[in-house]
């Protein structure tokens, strides 16, 4: 097209006049005007000379002195606010009115591909899906780890990757749907985050596409790997010991309110294989230490305010919240209702404390979705689920919300501060 517009137009010199037209794609483009926009205003410029009065050019007549028709590069001054830049560029060109009709025609054949490239590179660049059984709010620290754990592989989001997040909002029947949605959507690699019942549904979903997991348990026993260091299949990840380290939780807690003696465990029903392991560990933690536990359900809002109403009433010494992505995405009710109700309560991840809860003790969790992005970014450079180990963080965290603690009576032990890694005043 290039020889032929120079040649139609301006004489076989004036090569340039192509790559002006060019400019015009790329300038829609990067606006994010679609290609019919772009021809309907090419068209409607190149056939009047005068703007298209939308919501994105003024009605005023094109300023031609933007380009010079004796420039041979065609060097622009910026255009100003009211001049539409396809006007400014086709009189700026010198096209006279007897001859717009065939730069038209032409224009179109530039129009005509101009999708098919933009798709071209759309393809080539990767696509990562994310999906988590939460909602986004609350999880930026975490998204921006994942980004910077790719960084560090050398993907940037919206350079060189695209990011296609997929948020189940705490509906747990959702993520099967979601997880089909990426399969669909021909992703590269899945993240499956907030639970492994987010990774069983990418698991479900497909046997071939990459998927990098994160996970309080052991992955071994959950049936997602077949072992730690050679995974095998489509899956590998990052485990972080959260229920692991269900026992030194509950120690912490009783350090911190030595006179509790009947604790409550919280659990998800609908979480059945996560239910089954924090009952087990806390059981055996419980006995170690000569605590009664007594379990509750919630797997809804109104369930959770249920069971509140009922320690009310029982009045526990103290509460163990299980690991659960839903129990994360009622983080504020839970401390909400806790405060109102004098509850010592621990919790899984440090979302809890600083949404108001009383102390939580697990893994560092902002290091564990940066190692979930170097994963994600070492299998689009070409690595094997199958053959990269499942990565066992080893950060831990102690954090306590000093604040709460005064709100419930209660004092922290000198040890104890001394021992946190952060105290939220």
């Amino acid at each position: 097209m290039k020889d032929v517009f120079a040649k139609k137009f301006f004489g076989a010199g004036r090569d340039s006049a192509s790559g002006a037209l060019a400019s015009v794609l790329r300038k829609y483009s990067s606006e994010g005007r679609t290609p019919d926009a772009a021809e309907r205003c090419i068209r409607h410029c190149a056939g009047t000379g005068t703007c298209r009065p939308d919501s994105e050019t003024a009605p005023v007549k094109a300023n031609s002195r933007i380009y010079r028709a004796t420039d041979i590069r065609l060097r622009a001054t910026k255009p100003t606010r009211k001049t539409c830049y396809t006007s400014s560029l086709i009189l700026g060109l010198g096209v006279s009115p007897m001859r717009r009709r065939e730069f038209i025609t032409l224009v179109g054949s530039g129009i005509a591909a101009w999708p098919l490239a933009a798709r071209a590179q759309q393809a080539a660049m990767p696509v990562i899906g994310f999906l988590d059984s939460r909602s986004p709010d609350g999880l930026t620290d975490r998204v921006r780890q994942f980004r910077q754990g790719m960084k560090e592989i050398g993907y940037v989001e919206g350079e060189n990757v695209a990011i296609e997040y997929r948020w189940a909002e705490g509906q747990f029947d959702r993520l099967p749907v979601l997880a089909a949605e990426l399969v669909r959507r021909q992703v590269a690699v899945i993240v499956a985050s907030g639970g492994p019942t987010v990774t069983f549904a990418a698991k479900a979903a497909t046997t071939t596409i990459p998927t990098v997991f994160i996970v309080a348990q052991d992955p071994v026993g959950l049936g997602l790997v077949a072992s730690l260091a050679r995974p095998g299949g489509n899956l590998t990840g990052i485990n972080f010991y959260s229920q692991e380290l269900a026992a030194k939780r509950l120690e912490l807690l009783h350090e911190l309110v030595p006179v509790a003696t009947p604790v409550a465990v919280l659990v998800n029903p609908d979480n059945a294989r996560i239910t089954e392991i924090t009952l087990k560990d806390a059981d055996t933690a419980a006995r170690a230490m000569g605590l009664q536990i007594q379990v509750f359900n919630a797997s809804t809002n109104r369930e959770i305010e249920g069971v509140f109403a009922t320690l009310t009433r029982e009045r526990p010494d103290a509460l163990f919240v299980g690991n659960d992505g839903f129990f994360n995405s009622r983080r504020v009710q839970l401390a909400t209702l806790a405060a109102r109700d004098k509850i010592p309560a621990a919790y899984s991840n440090r979302d809890h404390v600083e949404a108001g809860g009383l102390m939580t003790y697990g893994t560092e969790i902002a290091d564990a979705y940066r190692q979930v992005g170097a994963y994600a970014g070492r299998i689009l450079k070409g690595a094997k689920p199958a053959a990269l180990p499942v990565v066992q963080s080893s950060k831990f965290e102690l954090v306590i919300n000093a604040q709460t603690a005064r709100l419930l009576g209660l004092t922290v032990p000198p040890t104890l501060l001394a021992r946190a890694d952060e105290v939220i005043e």
